[in-house]
């Protein structure tokens, strides 16, 4: 091999190591072959909210519904729920979905079919997603109005695209 045609090699496979590097990053393809289970239990109350005392003995379901596919597979239901002292979480019950990078759980003020475009304006992120399979929860920041968010959003940030939403429907009663 020439002097020359060695120069041109070495920077050339420096050049595909990095974007080896860089691919495996983004994609992160082994998670394409992992699972991680959460199961853990509805909490029962939440730390005293400022004000009034809570009149309900235990949690109460605000909204709930199902999840909808979008970019991965995604099954489930997501309920909100008021816990005894004011607190409110998001429940995700019998979640099945991909891993990911990067996956966050987001309430939105869109429908789950509208999020395929985006999460719109007013989303609020809950968290990372802790397990793609199984049951979790989300604590929603003190102060939030979850009659003004209309879904459960299953969302990953490093490629903007939601996996999976659910519309959360007022529980009567």
């Amino acid at each position: 091999m020439s002097g020359v045609s060695r120069r041109a090699v070495v920077p050339v496979l420096l050049v595909l190591v990095v974007a080896a590097g860089v691919g495996l990053y983004l994609f992160q393809p082994w998670k394409a072959f992992t699972d991680t289970s959460v199961n853990e239990a509805l909490p029962t109350t939440s730390q005293p909210a400022a004000g009034p005392a809570m009149k309900d003995a235990g949690p109460r379901d605000l909204a709930l519904g199902g999840f909808v596919s979008h970019e991965h597979r995604t099954n489930g239901t997501a309920r909100t729920v008021r816990l005894a002292g004011g607190g409110q979480v998001l429940r995700l019950e019998d979640l099945m979905t991909s891993e990911g990078p990067d996956v966050r759980v987001y309430l939105s003020r869109k429908d789950a079919d509208a999020v395929k475009a985006g999460l719109g304006d007013g989303a609020v992120q809950l968290g990372k997603l802790k397990g793609n399979l199984g049951n979790q929860n989300y604590a929603v920041p003190a102060g939030t109005d979850l009659s003004k968010f209309r879904s459960a959003v299953i969302w990953c940030e490093r490629f903007s695209v939601s996996f999976g939403a659910a519309d959360l429907a007022p529980v009567r009663g």
